[in-house]
């Protein structure tokens, strides 16, 4: 399995450099067909590449088409460069229902091209896999993810609005006054992630204490990336099934989390301090909360305008930015109603409103539905 990652990263970075000599006025790059023809050719005069699966190594090229499409129409970035200590894996399509089977409650086993019957764990119902992607993570862990499109989560009926008012103290505030914050490494998991790092700072390059090191570090981020992917996972379908509409703010996640580091001639200011914070609402998962949601409740979810939706009185709809005390409370300076700051603003972000930006007399704000979206099944 490692040489069909090895064969699919060398097939996808042999298309990125024939697409990256492409300009305007030069001859077209070769499409899919002309690089499966040349993959023909190419395995026909190397046997190390011969040796692997026409099949993974067909799908790397596929996979690039496809990449390249989404970039033409705007939709994502330019495709880049694979490197082995970061993307290790492949993907096999045609899947047939004798290629998976289930040895028993928890374990099953799937057909790898080369490779033969490989168990795993059966951690969901699967049912009617087309294709399947092998990857292997950094921490030396193989996972294997089936892709379906599941059923959409139905909603109550009852027309209850739910607003979500997402921030770093408090990761998901709900209108209905609950609040939820992301589950973490424990405090011992901390102290030995931070020893680690330590130690990976002091290691020589190329050695293996710096491989051991590394792995032990990656262990223990990819538990807590697998706990914050579980808690959102959790969250999104217990708010599909509890509310018709959900709410969120229209954040833009990439802008927030900008280096603050700035340039040489123009250094930027409380790069440190920008630095954790950037850092911690990426571990708040706001954007895989959201993409889930937009999964499992295809059309029921809209985004709102969040200007000053947390200086706005959820009693009286007055703005003042005096009435944030605190970064947990607040306390309208007109009508003096008391709330939790996260509360409030999710009861504004519930009731659909935008301010405008000198604090005047409120309007309401465009409100965005999302296209119903195709999601992936993990085992």
């Amino acid at each position: 399995m490692r040489e069909h990652c090895a064969h699919a990263r060398f097939v996808r970075n042999l298309a990125v450099e024939q697409q990256s000599w492409w300009r305007r006025g030069r001859k077209s790059a070769p499409g899919y067909l002309e690089q499966c023809r040349q993959l023909t050719a190419a395995r026909r005069e190397n046997d190390w590449l011969r040796a692997g699966s026409q099949t993974v190594q067909q799908q790397a090229l596929r996979d690039f088409d496809q990449a390249m499409r989404r970039f033409f129409a705007g939709t994502h970035r330019r495709p880049t460069w694979r490197k082995a200590s970061l993307h290790n894996g492949f993907r096999v399509v045609a899947v047939e229902p004798a290629h998976v089977r289930r040895l028993n409650r928890r374990a099953g086993e799937v057909w790898v091209p080369k490779a033969g019957w490989v168990r795993f764990r059966w951690s969901r119902a699967m049912p009617g896999a087309r294709s399947y992607r092998v990857t292997l993570d950094r921490s030396g862990c193989w996972h294997v993810a089936f892709a379906v499109v599941p059923a959409p989560i139905a909603g109550p009926g009852t027309g209850n609005i739910v607003g979500v008012d997402r921030g770093v103290a408090v990761s998901a505030a709900l209108s209905t006054g609950e609040r939820l914050s992301v589950p973490h490494l424990s405090p011992g998991r901390q102290r030995r992630l931070v020893l680690l790092q330590r130690k990976l700072a002091r290691a020589a390059r190329g050695s293996g204490r710096r491989a051991r090191v590394k792995r032990g570090a990656a262990r223990l981020k990819a538990r807590d990336a697998a706990t914050r992917k579980d808690w959102a996972e959790k969250l999104s379908t217990d708010l599909a099934r509890r509310f018709d509409v959900i709410r969120v703010e229209d954040l833009k996640i990439t802008n927030m989390s900008r280096s603050a580091r700035g340039s040489i001639a123009e250094p930027g200011r409380n790069v440190r301090q920008k630095a954790g914070l950037n850092r911690e609402i990426a571990r708040s998962g706001w954007g895989l909360l959201v993409t889930r949601l937009e999964q499992k409740a295809p059309r029921r979810v809209e985004k709102v305008n969040p200007a000053h939706t947390s200086q706005r009185c959820s009693a009286c709809g007055h703005v003042d930015r005096e009435s944030r005390e605190s970064q947990a409370n607040f306390r309208c300076t007109a009508c003096g109603f008391a709330c939790n700051a996260d509360v409030n603003a999710a009861k504004n972000v519930a009731a659909g409103h935008a301010v405008n930006a000198r604090g005047g007399d409120r309007v309401t704000g465009p409100v965005k539905r999302e296209p119903q979206r195709n999601g992936l099944l993990v085992a």
